[in-house]
């Protein structure tokens, strides 16, 4: 009996132990596209990364690609250790060329990634050929107040002056009010919280940023395209760093959205430490696949206490 009673004992102690979930990767995720680093929160594999950035990378022939409600965009850069990366828009306007008639994506992010996933604040985004009732301009102009401003030293004013203007017979256009709206409004992104170009009645967009302490002269020394900052909760970025010094890779459950240290073939809710070693022809099992085999090898026992 003290026989039996040690054997169930030591079994179910290790139950709780058991972690990961019914489908185990075989593999660690994808960490590069071309010559880009894609690291955790990103991920290109189903299953790999934070859940709120799931579907949002795609890597084509080398070429990293970043799509959202709005549509895909060429990814330039990712710097993790200021968690911002730089998109393309390939129908964004520069102060080379001014590209109208709404073929650019503009930028709405899917409201559940919200939280997470933004354009910088050092960001302007600047609306071109919007028509006088565009919700930019409710109340113009009997009423004076209108969300065009500069961002970080950046705006219609200095943009005006760029030459691309010329291609769309509008040189310099736009600097007063006349009897419509300008031409060129700048603003935020926090102002509008999306720039949908449909939805805004523009013909087109410009975006620009800024690197402080980086001073440029003009408008065509401005960097040109969408930049966005990125964030997870503290919880998730500890338990990331745990699972990576152990070997593993940052991952999620597809269904249940909950974190998973992935460790080769099999998934872990803590990290890849989370393994008992025992000597079965020379190899290890993770403890859920030990721990299944004491639960036969203690049923076996209880079984022959009976006979």
């Amino acid at each position: 009996m003290a026989r039996l009673m040690f054997i169930l004992l030591f079994t179910a102690s290790l139950v709780p132990l058991v972690h990961g979930s019914g489908a185990g990767a075989a593999h660690l995720c994808r960490t590069y596209c071309g010559n880009i680093t894609v690291d955790y929160p990103f991920a290109l594999q189903s299953g790999c990364g934070h859940p709120s950035y799931r579907d949002l990378l795609f890597c084509f022939n080398d070429v990293l690609m970043f799509h959202i409600s709005s549509g895909s965009y060429r990814v330039l850069t990712i710097d993790y250790a200021y968690r911002s990366m730089t998109l393309h828009d390939p129908h964004l306007s520069t102060c080379d060329s001014i590209v109208l008639g709404g073929r650019g994506n503009g930028f709405v992010v899917e409201h559940w990634r919200t939280p997470y996933l933004n354009p910088t604040p050092d960001n302007v985004f600047m609306l071109l050929g919007c028509s006088a009732q565009s919700p930019l301009f409710q109340g113009f102009p009997t009423s004076k107040h209108m969300p065009c401003r500069n961002v970080s030293g950046m705006g219609c004013q200095e943009y005006y002056g760029c030459e691309g203007w010329t291609s769309v017979g509008l040189a310099r256009g736009g600097l007063g009010y006349g009897s419509g709206p300008p031409v060129c409004c700048g603003l935020d992104f926090e102002a509008i919280k999306g720039v949908n170009l449909s939805k805004l009645e523009c013909q087109g967009y410009s975006s620009a940023y800024t690197l402080a302490p980086l001073r440029v002269s003009g408008p065509s020394e401005w960097r040109y395209g969408i930049r966005v900052k990125f964030a997870v909760e503290v919880s998730s970025d500890s338990f990331c760093k745990a699972c990576e010094a152990t070997g593993g890779s940052c991952g999620h459950d597809v269904e249940r959205f909950g974190t998973l240290c992935i460790c080769g073939s099999w998934n872990s809710t803590s990290n890849c430490d989370a393994i008992i070693k025992l000597s079965v022809g020379g190899t290890s099992l993770p403890v859920d696949k030990l721990s299944g085999l004491l639960i036969a090898s203690s049923a076996f026992w209880l079984t022959s206490f009976r006979n």
